[in-house]
C-alpha cells in the first residue's frame, strides 16, 4: 500500500501505521524513564512479538538510538535526553521529543536541536511552573501573573514598556487599575505568533503548537499577529479567539475552560474523551492514552485538578470505560469489559 497521512515509511521501505510508531515511542518513553518493572519488560517483549510491524518499528528504534539492545531496566532516559535530569519535561513534551527522535527522518538532527533548544529556553526562563503546578506572582508594577501547569515566561520591564514573553504553557494576567494605579507604559504579552496589548484588563493566553489562544475576562485587549497586515484586532470582555502569525480568528463567546484552571478545575462540556484526556495529560507525569474505539465518547463535568488519578478513577462511573495501569505513570483508558 502507499504511504499516507496515517502511515510511515521505514528506511527499509516497509510501511507501518502511525499507531504502531506511536506505540514504539511510548515503549521507549517508559523504558527510558526507569519506571518499567519485570511485568512491563515482559509486556514490551510480547508487544514486539505480536506483529511483524511491531518488531520492524522496534528495529528502527534500535537503529536510531544505537543502544536500545542494552536498555532493559537501565535508566537510559537520562543518558539519551540531556535535559531530562534537570528539568523533568512534561509527558507530552517527552513524547514529542521521542517521536521526533524516532520518526524525524532526515530532519532528526534539526528536530532534536529544536527540542533541546525549547527545553533549554523553558529551563532558563525567569518564572516557571512544573507539571501539575500553578504559581502566582506579583510583578513590579503590581500586575498579578498566574502560571498554569508546565509554563514559563520572561519578564522585561523598562522605561518604555512592560513586556511578558510567554515561552511555554498558559498564563492569566490581571493588571492593576483604578485611581492612582495606572501605569503609562503599555503592557504587552508576546508569543510565537504575535503580541497582545492589555487595555487595563484580566485575560488568559495559551501558547499552542502553532497558534495562540486568548480569552478576555475583563475590559479588552488588542492582538497584533507578527505577519498580519490588517492592524490590531480588538477582543472584548467575554470573548475568546485564536491567532496565527498571519491572522486572527473571528471572536466567539468565552467558555469557562479559559479560567477554570486558575480555580484548580478542569471543565468538560460534552467534550470528546480523547480531547478531555489530552487536556488532563498536561497536568500529570507519564503516559496517558485512550483506546481509539472510545475516543469519541463525550462527557461533561467539573473535575478538581489536585488529584488527576482520582479523575481517571471517576471515569468508569460516568462512561462505559475502565482504566488499565501498566505503572503508576502509564495509564490507558479502554472500553469497559
Amino acid at each position: 500500500m502507499a504511504a499516507s497521512r496515517n502511515t510511515l515509511t521505514l528506511p527499509s521501505g516497509r510501511i507501518i501505521s502511525r499507531a504502531t510508531a506511536d506505540a514504539a515511542a511510548d515503549w521507549l518513553t517508559l523504558l527510558m524513564s526507569g519506571e518499567a518493572g519485570d511485568e512491563q519488560q515482559d509486556q514490551w517483549r510480547q508487544w514486539r512479538q505480536a506483529h511483524v510491524d511491531h518488531e520492524a518499528a522496534w528495529q528502527h528504534v534500535e537503529a536510531v538510538t544505537g543502544r536500545m539492545k542494552l536498555l532493559e531496566r537501565a535508566p537510559a532516559y537520562t543518558a539519551l535526553s540531556s535535559y531530562a535530569a534537570s528539568s523533568r519535561p512534561s509527558s507530552a513534551g517527552r513524547r514529542r521529543a521521542t517521536r521526533m527522535l524516532l520518526w524525524g527522518g532526515m530532519a532528526v538532527g534539526a528536530g532534536l536541536l529544536a527540542s533541546r533548544t525549547s527545553a533549554w529556553r523553558t529551563s532558563m526562563a525567569d518564572l516557571r511552573s512544573g507539571t501539575g503546578e500553578r504559581r502566582n506572582f506579583t510583578l513590579d508594577d503590581g500586575t498579578q501573573l498566574t502560571l498554569n501547569t508546565d509554563s514559563a515566561v520572561n519578564v522585561r520591564f523598562d522605561a518604555n514598556q512592560r513586556r511578558i514573553q510567554l515561552v511555554a504553557g498558559e498564563i492569566m494576567i490581571a493588571t492593576r487599575h483604578g485611581p492612582g494605579q495606572s501605569d503609562p507604559r503599555p503592557l504587552l504579552v508576546a508569543t510565537a505568533e504575535g503580541s497582545i496589548r492589555s487595555l487595563g484588563t484580566r485575560f488568559t493566553v495559551r501558547q499552542r503548537a502553532d497558534r495562540t489562544s486568548v480569552a478576555v475576562l475583563e475590559s479588552a485587549v488588542e492582538i497584533f499577529p507578527w505577519a498580519g497586515s490588517g492592524g490590531a484586532r480588538l477582543l472584548r470582555a467575554g470573548e475568546q479567539t485564536q491567532f496565527s502569525r498571519d491572522a486572527v480568528d473571528a471572536p466567539r463567546s468565552a467558555d469557562d475552560h479559559a479560567q477554570a484552571w486558575a480555580r484548580g478545575q478542569l471543565v468538560a462540556d460534552e467534550q470528546r474523551l480523547d480531547d478531555f484526556l489530552a487536556e488532563l495529560d498536561r497536568y500529570r507525569r507519564g503516559v496517558l492514552r485512550v483506546d481509539p474505539r472510545i475516543a469519541g465518547l463525550r462527557l461533561s463535568g467539573v473535575f478538581p485538578l489536585a488529584d488527576t488519578d482520582r479523575i481517571l478513577d471517576t471515569l468508569p462511573s460516568v462512561l462505559p470505560v475502565r482504566v488499565e495501569w501498566r505503572t503508576r505513570f502509564w495509564a490507558t483508558v479502554v472500553p469497559a469489559g
